[in-house]
């Protein structure tokens, strides 16, 4: 994806992603196929995906299917590489910190750099579809902007508090090869590895060869 000028950036209003959440939700996972999640040590989640250029039928089946596979692994967001897909996508269907629900999808996605004043940190426990049956506290901003394009390649902008901002933070690294253990300490990431180990999914996943 091109680069947006600063100007284009700003000029973007923040989606409304509350309302209709349902409905929405259901519609794109009843057209979706759940597939398996793909686990730490599959090469897809360790590089940066491709950016995404063509905004077709066939993206709109993935976002569909990325819905569907999330409700079946029961999270809160799904990056394309976690179910093996090499494109810079991901959805998200999450609440944040007052309770209000966010549905939606974001394609092509870049964290806005936060001022100084906004960068108050919480350190919350953070768990990963692909590291299953682990958590670990992690310490991130408590508000989050990504930009980025819809499923049509429509510039869009999307705002995110407490819970809500940690998970778009969170599928934005994805998309660039970045799981939330590789931020950790080297204790706490091996920790988080024996979590994962010593537990078996609850939920289809891909076994590393």
């Amino acid at each position: 994806m091109a680069q947006q000028d600063s100007d284009q950036q700003e000029s973007v209003e923040f989606i409304v992603d509350t309302e209709d959440c349902e409905e929405r939700e259901r519609a794109h996972r009843e057209r979706g196929t759940s597939r398996p999640i793909t686990v730490v040590g599959n090469p897809v989640l360790h590089k940066e995906c491709k950016d995404v250029t063509e905004f077709d039928d066939s993206l709109a089946q993935l976002i569909d299917d990325m819905f569907a596979s999330q409700r079946t692994a029961e999270g809160v967001g799904l990056a394309a590489n976690q179910i093996g897909v090499d494109l810079k996508v991901f959805v998200y269907d999450c609440l944040d910190d007052e309770g209000v629900r966010h549905v939606g999808a974001v394609c092509n996605p870049v964290l806005d750099e936060l001022p100084a004043e906004r960068r108050v940190l919480d350190d919350s426990n953070e768990g990963c579809l692909s590291v299953p049956g682990a958590y670990a506290e992690l310490a991130r901003p408590d508000y989050a902007v990504v930009r980025g394009q819809n499923a049509k390649g429509e510039p869009i902008a999307v705002q995110g508090t407490g819970y809500f901002a940690r998970c778009l933070q969170h599928e934005t690294d994805h998309l660039y090869g970045y799981l939330y253990i590789d931020r950790l300490s080297k204790r706490d990431r091996k920790d988080a590895l024996r979590q994962m180990a010593e537990r078996e999914p609850r939920y289809p996943v891909v076994a590393n060869d």
